[in-house]
């Protein structure tokens, strides 16, 4: 049992030393104290997803995409998989050094349900070395486009859960900034993102729009939230996926008449697959 109320009884001390957020005497400063409480929180979305899984169909696997050094898929595992034999997490990551690490720390830890894998998108959709269906695919504080390529690969595994806290949203900003003055002279809601500081703000909430528009007119269930307790961080948004059935027309519908209404046809690719 640790000494240190925040960290959760059945956690492993050290992992979470290796992890950094323990110094190696076993001791928290306030800023790793932080960070612990942001990571816990995110597991409390995740946990019953986990649960679901499992429930359904005695087995389980996870990946997580642009995992960097795999802080929440060793958190999930450590926390709430490692005594399930039937469960499996995958890191997708593309810098080689990171997925090193992280193989060497699970393998020093006795993680033998946990794989990385250092493959880029297309690799990792077609690659022998995931399934080909996976039940929750996440993607944690996932840059720019990374979110889209989390979605691709989550859509072509045919996830049922998606769990998503997307980041540095630049790409629709950038259409919106480019083509401003054309789209001045074809609707008044161009106003919305007429100063700098609101086409980056603007143009990231619609990419989020755009997003859970696109997830459900694949078929799930969508919910967005604040993710509470990130306070140093202005990206705050979690977005939850649940595969619940078909093709939905509407949603579609919608996403189509906002990227024509917005002048952002040139978008539609990006969240049409």
């Amino acid at each position: 049992m640790s000494l240190i109320p925040e960290i959760k009884p059945q956690q492993s001390i050290e992992l979470l030393k290796e992890l950094h957020i323990l110094t190696r005497d076993g001791k928290i400063n306030q800023d790793t104290r932080r960070k612990l409480k942001q990571v816990y929180h995110l597991y409390q979305f995740i946990e019953p997803l986990m649960a679901d899984v499992l429930a359904e169909k005695g087995s389980l696997t996870l990946a997580d995409h642009g995992a960097g050094k795999s802080y929440l898929g060793f958190i999930l595992y450590d926390l709430f998989l490692k005594d399930k034999a039937a469960a499996h997490v995958y890191g997708v990551e593309t810098r080689q050094e990171l997925v090193d690490k992280s193989v060497e720390l699970a393998q020093r830890l006795g993680f033998e349900g946990m794989s990385f894998l250092n493959l880029t998108v297309e690799q990792s959709i077609t690659s022998d070395a995931l399934p080909a269906q996976v039940d929750i695919i996440t993607a944690l504080h996932a840059c720019n486009t990374a979110t889209d390529d989390a979605i691709r690969f989550a859509l072509a595994k045919d996830a049922k859960y998606i769990v998503l806290v997307p980041c540095c949203q630049a790409e629709v900003a950038a259409v919106l900034r480019q083509k401003k003055n054309e789209t001045f002279g074809k609707t008044a809601l161009s106003e919305l993102w007429r100063h700098p500081i609101h086409t980056r703000e603007f143009g990231s909430q619609l990419t989020n729009v755009l997003r859970c528009l696109q997830l459900e007119a694949r078929g799930y269930q969508v919910t967005v939230t604040e993710l509470v307790g990130w306070e140093h961080s202005m990206k705050n948004e979690l977005i939850i996926a649940k595969k619940v059935g078909g093709a939905k027309k509407s949603a579609r519908e919608r996403q189509e008449s906002i990227l024509r209404e917005l002048n952002l046809e040139e978008l539609r690719q990006r969240f049409a697959y």
